[in-house]
């Protein structure tokens, strides 16, 4: 008997999440359901795909092959379910976005806005590092992908919509945070890069755009500075600074609510804010559903901006 849907979509997010719990919970099934459907799949193709070493999943090299066919598969499934959404219309149809953690301020209000105008939508969004958006893309899990900086080593298109300013922030209590002698507000005159040479600064994960924008400005200037803690959110970043372990470099309006409370401060230094662009991300050669295209219709609209390349 070949092969189900139910199985390749079951199979795709075991080789996803390489982890059959997470595979579960992605597909609200029970782990024993994941199981069955491995093992109903394995006997179709008559032989192995997965292999595990100690806690890991791995494919084996017909996992691999069967992967690219699910891929494969999946892709033109949802090609056509995306020109069935066009010919019935926004009445029905599904969205999948993956956002980077930076862009958690602000696009559940862009998803928020757009299901109100198409309430027969139904609409997904994963929040994630750069990383994993960059994977969901290239695995084609999701529709788009709102991203600072698009991947270089995968065909996409971009739509940019909005600036990013990226801003230095430190406790209030930080001896960078006061006035310097001879000037009553320190906004008058921005600190020197080189001030900033061995502050410790806290860091987001590796695969956060963030962190990678941090690394290149400071190697671009010349400027050496000390990694603190590692933290995996913005949420995280914001209260340690806060709480005085060190310096961030974040999205100006993720750390907005915290400005205005003063609980941390910008710190005014040349070369700040460094101004990265947000943008919506596709892959090139994908054709967007009725839902996709009519989101990114919405996002450039509310923004004013065309710009796409």
């Amino acid at each position: 008997m070949p092969p189900t849907l139910r199985q390749l979509d079951t199979f795709l997010a075991v080789a996803r999440h390489r982890n059959f719990t997470r595979a579960a919970e992605d597909l609200a099934l029970t782990q024993p359901a994941v199981s069955q459907q491995i093992r109903q799949l394995e006997n179709s193709v008559g032989l192995p795909l997965l292999e595990q070493l100690g806690r890991r999943i791995d494919l084996t090299e017909a996992g691999r092959e069967v992967l690219a066919y699910a891929q494969a598969i999946r892709r033109q499934m949802d090609e056509m379910e995306g020109v069935l959404d066009a010919l019935r219309g926004l009445e029905k149809g599904r969205l999948a976005i993956a956002a980077a953690t930076a862009a958690n301020y602000f696009a559940p209000h862009l998803l928020g806005s757009f299901q109100a105008r198409h309430p027969g939508v139904t609409v997904s969004l994963e929040i994630a590092n750069s990383a994993t958006v960059i994977e969901r893309l290239r695995a084609n899990d999701v529709d788009m992908a709102i991203m600072g900086r698009p991947p270089r080593d995968l065909p996409v298109k971009v739509a940019t919509f909005k600036d990013n300013p990226l801003i230095l922030i430190a406790a209030p209590s930080h001896p960078l945070a006061r006035p310097h002698p001879g000037h009553e507000v320190a906004e008058q005159r921005k600190l020197p890069l080189t001030r900033l040479a061995g502050e410790t600064f806290l860091v987001r994960e590796a695969g956060s755009g963030t962190r990678a924008a941090f690394q290149r400005f400071f190697e671009g200037h010349g400027i050496t500075v000390r990694q603190g803690m590692e933290l995996g959110s913005d949420e995280a970043i914001k209260q340690s600074v806060a709480a005085g372990l060190g310096l961030g470099m974040m999205s100006r309006g993720a750390v907005e609510a915290e400005l205005i409370a003063g609980r941390v401060v910008e710190l005014p230094v040349e070369h700040f804010p460094f101004v990265r662009q947000w943008n919506l991300v596709h892959r090139q050669g994908k054709r967007l559903s009725a839902p996709a295209d009519a989101f990114r219709t919405h996002v450039l609209a509310q923004s004013g901006r065309r710009r796409s390349i």
